[in-house]
């Protein structure tokens, strides 16, 4: 067993941190506070340069390090940042004192930085190769940063005003926009008096995205000159700041499934919890695991690595987790400004100011780049143009509203009612949380900041002269939730999940929720007649059923026998497929290329002629247009789309994967490369891990989005846990690609091939298994400050 030993300032007395064979760090401490502290210490200690990424992208400060091809998007994110008052922002967040669990969190890693000035040693390789340090940190930039959190839903508003502005007709234009995005409960969008998007500028929504964009790093960038600097201002349709040309709005994929079961429905007869939150996938992942063991507190699972606590996991007595549950929490709205002043907004019968703030921006090799931000009563100023300013209204700019910080407040709950009573102080993201604890009891609860909208429903852009403002935020109690349902289970997939009762017309919390495929056939598995066990949710956390997959095949199957050799090919292959994408399955590959390659883009241009139109609405929703393929084209039409599409696919499949099906395979095509970020600024790509097949896609329980071009996974479980609520040791949990975002731990790709196998390694919980699992023993100890 090896060991080291460090200083740590602040602490009441030696904390203890055991780092088992998987890289999950056991954090022992003394008081919680010391235990906050550690954690600090130790995210630091293995995801340095993610933690010092993760704040100079959202303070607007990596044009210091990274020169000017960071400016635009530096001043991008400044807009976002939480500009009220700080002790409303502190007390948001729940009866625990979170100035002080972040202020020893933030001091852990400070600590280390530190420690790394004496050791640079210590200090990942990636500072080298950016000739870069890292930067000490404010308890206040833990929660000031906000555009890292999924709210949502300024760019589908956007993209659907600009569909109806093309409509010949108001019906046109909600067929349109059906394809683009299923609206649920069924509902017909509020259009706002003088309502009209037809000149409104492309660049809208730049700043926006910007300031949600990933931290990208390539030659052109990084050599950008100051007058270069605003060129990098556009976000590619895979989330890559360019200079190319802007793309189509499209709202972030990302999604989750958890569930939990009631022991009247388990083979142990205690409850069951799961948890697969979908991300972006990165390297290192979003999802940093931990164990913390203090006084008071003795909770595990995985949470975001720059925040303290967790959010995900369980504290010994309550499993908790959570997907994201679409509400719709952010509101563009068009500001006409003054002719004779455009720093002046109309606001009623009058005029109010555009509040103009100057900031400075550091820049790398050169003199501050000053810029300046606008702000009306709305929120942050994205855009002016044509006398009008573009302002977006979001939860962001609430007390309260840093993303996932609303957990602490939960840790120590052991009862639905107090995890219920906890929830009160979460705002952002907008989720479904489970809960399952070892009384028994099951809970769902939808958690978030609701506007209230007297005068709209969210889905357009409106007026920015008071007429729909927002009137405040409907009370947590409003939001729907459910304890121990008769059914024995609870999931969510970020589908429609409102009940059927709830007075979705007048609270108007959201209209646009996830595709229902995984939530689907999660609630086929889990109605199922069988005693469900932790090894059914592992499989059906892999589970690769695809409905549109399926549907699809039924489709081809239907077809009279072709006399078209390839086409003739495909149908025999796609003969006895029933939905399954496994990796290994040649079927699975051809069915794929045939919907995203071609008979979606096909189908689109046959359904929606005007290209201007048409370029709004990819990806699309796949029930809408799987719908008019089944039931809303003639047949013959229909045929024709499937004949073509398949004929193309088969050539496609057969230049990509060679002549004979017999060698194809999903997984060929279908595959995680988890890149580092600085791939391209070396000469090789050791740092990267993959690619590794992969099955499943979008629709499929397992989801795995993916690019078109190239078949890489974008999103998906980086993530997994199964828990059995009180048996607590045979839980399990995998995080892809490592725990560790250093090239040089042995964390740091050790659980790619696990997860590739859709795999999973002990969460170890109680001390004698823990210590038994210890491969490295670090002790903090009491240093001056």
């Amino acid at each position: 067993m090896s060991g080291a030993t460090y200083p740590l300032p602040g602490l009441d007395a030696s904390v203890e941190i055991r780092l088992d064979r998987w890289g999950l760090a056991h954090i022992r401490a003394g008081t919680a506070l010391d235990a906050f502290r550690a954690q600090g210490f130790n995210a630091a200690r293995d995801r340095l340069w993610q933690l010092d990424l993760w704040r100079k992208r959202g303070l607007g400060l990596l044009a210091a390090d990274f020169g000017p091809g960071y400016l635009a998007q530096d001043r991008a994110a400044r807009l976002f940042l939480y500009r009220g008052d700080m002790a409303a922002e502190w007390a948001a967040y729940g009866p625990q004192d979170t100035r002080a669990i972040v202020t020893a969190f933030v001091a852990g890693i400070n600590a280390y930085v530190t420690l790394t000035e004496a050791r640079p040693e210590l200090r990942p390789p990636e500072f080298a190769v950016t000739d870069t340090r890292p930067a000490l940190w404010q308890p206040e930039d833990v929660v000031r940063i906000r555009s890292h959190g999924l709210i949502r839903n300024v760019l589908s508003e956007v993209a659907r005003a600009r569909v109806f502005a093309r409509a010949e007709s108001r019906a046109d234009g909600l067929a349109a926009d059906d394809l683009r995005k299923r609206i649920s409960p069924p509902h017909e969008p509020i259009v706002p008096d003088g309502f009209d998007a037809v000149d409104w500028p492309d660049d809208l929504l730049d700043d926006f995205r910007l300031a949600t964009a990933t931290v990208g790093f390539s030659p052109d960038r990084m050599a950008a000159t100051r007058a270069e600097a605003w060129d990098w201002s556009k976000v590619d349709a895979h989330g890559a700041v360019t200079r190319g040309p802007r793309s189509a709005p499209k709202e972030p994929a990302e999604g989750s499934n958890n569930w939990a079961v009631a022991p009247s429905r388990t083979a142990t007869g205690r409850p069951i919890l799961a948890s697969d939150p979908h991300r972006v996938y990165l390297q290192p992942s979003l999802r940093y695991a931990v164990h913390l063991t203090a006084p008071g507190l003795d909770v595990i699972g995985a949470g975001e690595p720059a925040l303290p606590g967790i959010s995900i996991g369980h504290n010994g007595q309550a499993a908790f987790s959570l997907t994201i549950a679409p509400m719709d929490q952010e509101d563009l709205f068009v500001c006409e400004t003054d002719p004779a002043d455009p720093d002046r907004y109309r606001s009623g019968d009058g005029w109010a100011a555009i509040t103009r703030i100057t900031e400075r921006i550091p820049v790398r090799g050169g003199p501050d780049e000053t810029v300046i931000l606008g702000f009306t009563r709305h929120g942050p100023v994205l855009r002016e143009d044509q006398g009008r300013a573009f302002a977006l209204r979001t939860v962001w700019s609430e007390p309260g509203a840093a993303a996932y910080l609303g957990s602490l407040a939960y840790l120590g709950a052991t009862t639905p009612e107090a995890f219920g009573e906890a929830l009160r102080h979460w705002s952002a993201p907008s989720v479904n949380q489970l809960y399952a604890d070892t009384a028994g009891h099951i809970a769902w609860f939808m958690a978030g900041k609701a506007p209230v909208r007297p005068g709209h429903d969210g889905l357009l852009p409106v007026p920015g002269d008071g007429r729909y403002d927002w009137a405040g935020f409907h009370d947590p109690g409003a939001l729907p939730r459910s304890v121990d349902p008769a059914s024995g289970w609870l999931a969510t997939a970020n589908e429609m999940n409102l009940p059927p009762d709830y007075p979705a017309e007048d609270r108007k919390v959201g209209f646009e929720w996830a595709e229902p495929w995984r939530a689907g056939r999660i609630r086929a598995v889990l109605g199922g007649p069988d005693r469900h066990s932790l090894a059914d949710s592992q499989a059906l956390q892999g589970d690769v059923v695809s409905e549109p997959a399926r549907r699809l095949a039924d489709l081809v199957r239907a077809l009279p026998a072709a006399g078209d050799p390839d086409v003739a090919a495909a149908q025999a292959l796609l003969a006895s497929f029933h939905g399954a994408l496994h990796h290994g399955s040649a079927a699975a590959a051809l069915i794929e290329v045939v919907w995203v390659r071609h008979l979606r883009p096909a189908l689109l241009a046959a359904l929606v002629p005007d290209a201007g139109t048409r370029r709004l609405l990819p990806p699309g929703d796949t029930q809408s247009l799987i719908e008019r393929l089944e039931t809303g084209l003639d047949p013959a039409a229909c045929a024709a789309l499937l004949t073509d599409a398949l004929a193309a696919a088969y050539r496609t499949s057969r230049e990509r994967m060679g002549a004979d099906p017999a060698g194809w395979s999903w997984g060929r095509l279908h595959h995680a490369l988890f890149a580092h970020p600085l791939t391209a600024l070396r000469p090789d790509s050791r740092w990267d891990i993959g690619p590794l097949p992969v099955g499943g896609a979008a629709a499929s329980v397992m989801h795995a989005e993916y690019r078109t071009d190239t078949f890489r996974l974008t999103h998906g479980a980086s993530f997994r846990m199964v828990v059995d609520v009180g048996d607590w040791d045979r839980s399990v949990f995998i995080n892809v690609p490592g725990q560790s975002g250093d090239p040089a731990s042995p964390h740091y790709a050790d659980l790619a091939p696990v997860w590739g196998r859709q795999d999973y390694v002990p969460m170890l919980y109680g001390r004698a298994a823990v210590d038994a699992a210890t491969e490295t023993v670090i002790t903090l100890t009491p240093s001056p400050a």
